[in-house]
């Protein structure tokens, strides 16, 4: 183990970096010159967009065997998928400002909504898991759709090596895996079948995740395009929303809940346990040789646990780039993607760039300065404000933005995504059949509660 740490890269310079760009850029306008597939369900249509084959393509060749990518390589991918989001969510910051009074229309159904984002997965993925036996690992699985905030709030309250925390695990490498795939399909599909309102589908999409998020919100324009903008700008607040009260309702209401619902859920499961052990307790002698073996397995399942936990950190061990490289070489394949999807290079793509550099490198500076606000929520509340009618350089600023297509920016990041997948493959013998339709449900029912709440609050508002 020594010298697998001594021997991983903990910043990497240009010979890292250019070679996974080059990389990332050469399948990014392969998939935007192959452009979107329609596919017909009967139940409905699905859309598979560029930056799905984007992700696809660089999972197969993070995982090829001819010519393997490195783990530095691909945690350099990674890193820059970090980058990335910063873009995404600068260039959605320009959706918002545009569109407030709609979201001001919206009223408290903003905010209702949330409810199922950070809940839908204890009412429904909780008890698939608890049939199908995931034990303890079910609440860590399902209290939330388990990013990297969740991680600390389980190892702080059941420990590194407890069960609950190999649930927490468990779901964010289903997540990283196949999360953003599935909601495009997912979405796709729901969009597709024209009976929710957009805004209400754009409020689903704000699952907290910025890849899902973008997956989910490609389908939701194809389906309606005149309300673009609109679904843009609710998607990336919902979205902020979502982070943000997350962290906060994960500590104190949702984990708990979890915990609480799992305990109800076991209840006769648990007595039958109680009562087993009262039986050997009774049996005399015979009564240490049962504890000794109880505790023999708690501890070799610990250790199990440690040793997945251990896995998963070296998989998501972050790699330090230089912020200038990082986001030079961002924006090269950011331009490269929107002139295929403009059909042709022009200077305000070059501008609209320009202005998302601006705006994520202010926004990064003042989150280092006041060390407490994230540079999500400087770039998210800024941008609004400068894209607003209230702000006199707005329609200059939009009218370049505007030329910058946000699904070129998701291609990117998703390639990218897909090539820093390979690494965490191997982990997928790890976390068990089980996760699997557990994760499934656990985003269908973020999204589709997220979604209902939202329908009926608008019409109530409305």
């Amino acid at each position: 183990m020594s010298t697998v740490t001594t021997a991983r890269t903990d910043k990497a310079g240009t010979r890292l970096t250019i070679p996974i760009a080059a990389l990332a850029f050469v399948i990014a306008l392969a998939v935007q010159f192959i452009g979107q597939a329609k596919i017909d369900l009967g139940i409905g249509a699905i859309i598979i967009f560029p930056m799905v084959w984007g992700l696809i393509l660089g999972l197969l060749v993070s995982i090829q065997k001819f010519k393997p990518l490195g783990i530095d390589l691909q945690r350099v991918a990674a890193a820059l998928v970090g980058v990335a989001v910063l873009l995404l969510v600068a260039r959605l910051a320009f959706n918002i400002g545009p569109s407030l009074p709609t979201l001001l229309k919206a009223g408290p159904a903003l905010l209702l909504q949330e409810v199922g984002h950070l809940l839908g997965t204890i009412v429904l993925a909780l008890p698939l898991a608890v049939l199908l036996r995931m034990g303890k690992a079910t609440v860590g699985a399902t209290f939330s759709l388990d990013r990297e905030p969740s991680f600390a709030m389980v190892s702080e309250k059941y420990g590194p090596d407890s069960d609950q925390y190999r649930g927490v695990l468990a779901m964010y490498v289903f997540g990283t895996l196949f999360g953003a795939v599935f909601i495009t399909l997912l979405t796709s599909l729901v969009a597709n079948w024209k009976i929710f309102d957009p805004l209400a589908l754009a409020m689903g999409a704000g699952v907290g995740s910025g890849s899902m998020m973008a997956a989910s919100v490609a389908s939701i324009t194809a389906a309606y395009p005149g309300d673009q903008d609109a679904v843009l700008g609710m998607a990336a607040v919902s979205n902020l929303i979502t982070t943000v009260l997350g962290v906060y309702v994960g500590i104190y209401i949702a984990l708990p809940l979890a915990d609480k619902f799992y305990r109800v859920l076991t209840r006769k499961q648990a007595s039958r346990e109680v009562v087993a052990a009262g039986a050997g307790a009774g049996a005399g002698a015979g009564a240490p040789a049962v504890s000794a073996a109880d505790a023999e397995r708690e501890a070799a399942q610990a250790e199990e646990n440690r040793l997945f936990r251990e896995r998963v950190a070296e998989s998501s061990a972050v790699i330090k780039l230089p912020l200038w490289l990082s986001l030079s070489v961002l924006t090269v394949l950011g331009i490269g993607t929107a002139s295929v999807a403009a059909k042709g290079l022009s200077l305000s793509i070059v501008l609209g760039y320009v202005v998302l550099l601006a705006l994520v490198l202010v926004s990064i500076a003042l989150a280092k300065v006041t060390r407490k606000i994230s540079a999500i929520v400087f770039i998210t509340t800024i941008g609004a404000y400068i894209s607003s009618p209230w702000f006199f350089g707005a329609e200059a600023l939009n009218a370049a933005v505007k030329t910058v297509d946000f699904l070129s920016i998701a291609t990117v990041m998703l390639t990218l995504a897909g090539l820093s997948l390979g690494k965490d493959i191997p982990l997928l013998k790890n976390i068990g059949w089980k996760i699997i339709p557990v994760g499934l449900l656990a985003i269908t029912a973020s999204f589709l509660l997220s979604t209902v709440i939202a329908e009926f609050a608008l019409g109530l508002w409305h």
